[in-house]
């Protein structure tokens, strides 16, 4: 890790969003369903010969993949400059990364067959979930597929004061407004834009969890994420809440992801 990240992690400890913390102490990863949800999703939308809109590609390793699965085309829409500049080499041969927000992409009517998404959608209100629907189906063509991997509620059948907890707990220690859905939830929220889910999948959050580290971002990669905690104690203490925060309510928190298509005609 360069001298500036090892100097944003010490002096941002406390505040940083949580996602951008774990990035600048080395994670590559940052779904809540790790590589295999991410996988799955992907092997479920059929990108090979499609045109792909992914929306927030962050640190470009969903980016990586979907390339890998050679599209005819691939735009991604950032609202963080440096995250567009980042990702845009790793698909300059597909296309291109504009910055932009997620619910005003500027990108034409039907212009895709898929549109991605992946922890993206549980950082809005309900109003921002609305509004990036609204425009993944402006964005699809008819029978195009929209894809989404979130954090999750678990059961369907959670009391709305068991939510509040959780979700304010997640404020509290990863410091952003999170607030996930159930499984249920989320399949209303694509449904009601008139989309069909055609797939739901679920796995366990286990962000920090040290098989998921593993797992994620390999033996090497997850030894230098440990060791960039273990040299920053403000960073460590922010990390350590937050996996005892995923701990104590790990009976309520799940990764899902689904995968809709916008109905012909």
């Amino acid at each position: 890790m360069s001298a500036g990240r090892l100097s944003f992690a010490h002096r941002a400890g406390e505040n940083v969003h949580g996602h951008w913390l774990l990035a600048h102490l080395g994670k590559q990863v940052l779904r809540p369903g790790g590589i295999e949800l991410t996988h799955a999703l992907l092997d479920r939308t059929s990108l090979t010969g499609a045109d792909v809109v992914e929306l927030a590609p962050g640190r470009g390793w969903t980016a990586a993949e979907v390339v890998a699965r050679e599209p005819r085309s691939y735009h991604g829409v950032d609202r963080d400059a440096e995250a567009a500049r980042r990702v845009r080499p790793i698909v300059q041969k597909w296309g291109d990364v504009r910055t932009a927000e997620a619910a005003r992409t500027g990108l034409p009517d039907a212009s895709a067959d898929v549109v991605l998404g992946e922890a993206l959608l549980t950082l809005q209100s309900d109003r921002g979930k609305a509004a990036i629907v609204e425009e993944a189906v402006r964005l699809l063509r008819p029978g195009g597929r929209y894809a989404i991997h979130e954090l999750g509620l678990t059961p369907d059948t959670l009391t709305d004061e068991i939510k509040s907890d959780v979700r304010q707990a997640l404020a509290h220690t990863v410091k952003v407004n999170a607030r996930p859905l159930t499984s249920a939830e989320w399949t209303e929220l694509l449904t009601e834009h008139g989309l069909v889910v055609d797939h739901i999948e679920t796995a366990p959050m286990a962000l920090l969890q040290p098989g998921r580290l593993i797992a994620d971002e390999g033996l090497r990669g997850a030894t230098r994420f440990a060791a960039n905690l273990l040299a920053h104690p403000p960073a460590r203490k922010r990390v350590l809440a937050m996996r005892k925060t995923f701990r104590t309510h790990r009976a309520h928190l799940m990764a899902v992801a689904l995968v809709a298509h916008k109905p012909e005609g």
